[in-house]
């Protein structure tokens, strides 16, 4: 039988995507939309504060909402911050009702995505800080970097050792690739869309 994940895994959301800015997301509308159809007895569960009875928790400066996705008896759980358009924490003293709605929102698609329904939308969250921190710290290779583009003789090797290599897993291919090239978020993006097809 086939698992939770393999099954949401596998389906695609292309046609499903929209795009804010330069990110794609899946809307919570079509996440939940899909989910359900698959799976009609999953359950969203909506955190509460034991303290305050409100549907986020703070740490005094900032807040978050955490949110918990119940497919076939297993729950994953997204913990998101109450984000303004940036993707900026906004202080405590300035969370609406609505900021709060919306990062809930955005928490359920996430939560479900941890089931596998269009995880590769936010592994590229990821990447681009695994590959940072590893650019914080200069090296001699560091200048010998090449530029990846998409239609060169580069991106055919790489695209053919992200395929072979799936198996080893985004952080193993990332630090692999960061090695030799500079890779802009949108190729990040496009190398995560390989290792998920």
């Amino acid at each position: 039988m086939e698992s939770v994940y393999g099954k949401l895994s596998a389906i695609s959301v292309r046609d499903k995507i929209e795009r804010k800015g330069n990110l794609d997301y899946l809307s919570w509308a079509n996440a939940w939309a899909t989910l359900k159809s698959i799976y009609p007895d999953a359950q969203r569960k909506v955190y509460e504060s034991d303290h305050t009875g409100l549907n986020y928790f703070t740490d005094g400066v900032t807040a978050y909402v955490k949110v918990g996705i119940v497919v076939g008896g297993i729950e994953h759980i997204d913990y998101l911050p109450v984000m303004d358009f940036k993707n900026n924490s906004i202080p405590i003293s300035k969370v609406t009702s609505t900021d709060v709605t919306k990062s809930i929102q955005r928490s359920t698609a996430k939560a479900i995505a941890m089931h596998g329904l269009g995880l590769s939308l936010w592994t590229g969250e990821d990447v681009p800080e695994m590959v940072s921190e590893s650019s914080k710290k200069p090296t001699p290779q560091t200048e010998e970097l090449t530029e990846l583009k998409k239609g060169t003789e580069n991106w055919d090797k790489v695209v053919a050792y992200v395929t072979a290599n799936k198996e080893i897993g985004i952080e193993k291919i990332g630090q692999q690739l960061s090695r030799k090239y500079k890779m802009s978020p949108a190729i990040k993006k496009d190398i995560m869309v390989i290792i998920n097809q």
